[in-house]
């Protein structure tokens, strides 16, 4: 903390500054009975508009919004004359959970965000299929007949498009659902992003 208000020393004398940390700073620097060096830097840092935040964990809810907020930067911008839907899909697999995004891009250019919390145990390829079988059936739901779908699994891509094999029964029965839903379209193509 010393060594950045004296560096940004301009941000600390016109801004509030909030520091977010797991440890017990503000309580350490505040309290009236600190001696040595610690007394020093309290001194020195009361005469700036510090708070001292607990660190707390991100919430799945936080992530998926942050995803949903950072996508429309990240798409290319649409082809507003096209003649079919566009769906991008994606799987996560991290410590507290699951879950998959998907993108739907319409005939008119409007872009439709959904994210999918997957309330079981999941590997990442089987939440990409989880994000590619809801995106589905959300389209299919909305009437689109005309299909382009980009994902960044190529595992998941050469199976559905049979150019390779499942492996996992699992990865198979995905694979089998992918095909029922693929049949209601008259148009479907799959390429990696």
């Amino acid at each position: 903390m010393m060594m950045a208000t004296r560096k940004l020393l301009h941000y600390f004398t016109d801004h509030e500054v909030m520091v977010i940390t797991s440890y017990p700073l503000g309580d350490i620097i505040c309290n009236h009975d600190t001696v040595g060096r610690i007394s020093k830097w309290a001194l020195e840092l009361m005469g700036h508009d510090i708070r001292y935040i607990p660190y707390t964990a991100i919430k799945s809810q936080a992530l998926a919004d942050f995803i949903a907020e950072w996508m429309k930067v990240q798409l290319p911008t649409p082809d507003v004359t096209h003649e079919y839907w566009m769906m991008y899909f994606n799987g996560s697999v991290m410590a507290p959970g699951s879950g998959a995004g998907v993108v739907l891009i319409s005939l008119d250019g409007s872009m439709l965000y959904y994210m999918i919390r997957l309330h079981f145990s999941a590997s990442n390829n089987a939440a990409e299929y989880e994000a590619l079988i809801n995106g589905l059936c959300i389209i299919v739901e909305l009437g689109a007949t005309w299909l382009y779908v980009y994902g960044d699994s190529e595992m998941i891509i050469d199976q559905v498009m049979k150019e390779s094999s499942c492996k996992s029964p699992l990865m198979a029965v995905y694979c089998q659902e992918v095909c029922k839903l693929e049949d209601k379209f008259s148009y479907f193509w799959d390429n990696t992003i």
